[in-house]
């Protein structure tokens, strides 16, 4: 009696072991330990790199409205000055129909951007990912 033909092809066939699978296992999982933690500093970077840019747009704003009015807004008018006319305080002469910004961004790590003035200076910064005054800060205060 004769065997048919898929049997005998069994014996045959060309595959991976089970140590062959494990080995490239294990080559992908030391691979992604190498690569990992240089992704989450590409991240990082570029999460003050976003930061700088927000600080750097808020800053021209600023200036702008500087220009135009003679002074920054104050501390109690804040940021959303820069939005919409101030009704309080020393209310703009010359305010930019439109505003000076679309919208007011949050820091990349979701805290709003820290900004304080009398009128002639101002402190802008980000706290950073600690969210707290540290030596991590980015500074974009005017001088």
């Amino acid at each position: 009696m004769q065997t048919p033909r898929r049997w005998r092809r069994l014996g045959n066939q060309d595959g991976f072991t089970l140590i062959e699978i494990m080995v490239v296992i294990m080559i992908i999982g030391l691979l992604a330990l190498m690569v990992v933690p240089r992704l989450r500093g590409v991240a990082d970077r570029a999460k003050v790199t976003k930061a700088q840019a927000d600080i750097q747009e808020l800053k021209q704003a600023l200036d702008r409205y500087y220009l135009d009015n003679g002074s920054y807004p104050t501390t109690d008018q804040g940021l959303n000055a820069l939005i919409t006319a101030p009704t309080s305080g020393s209310v703009p002469t010359n305010y930019e129909q439109g505003g000076y910004i679309e919208k007011l961004p949050n820091d990349p790590w979701g805290t709003p951007y820290f900004y304080q003035s009398d009128g002639n200076s101002y402190v802008l910064k980000s706290y950073g990912p600690d969210r707290v005054q540290s030596g991590d800060d980015i500074d974009g205060s005017s001088n």
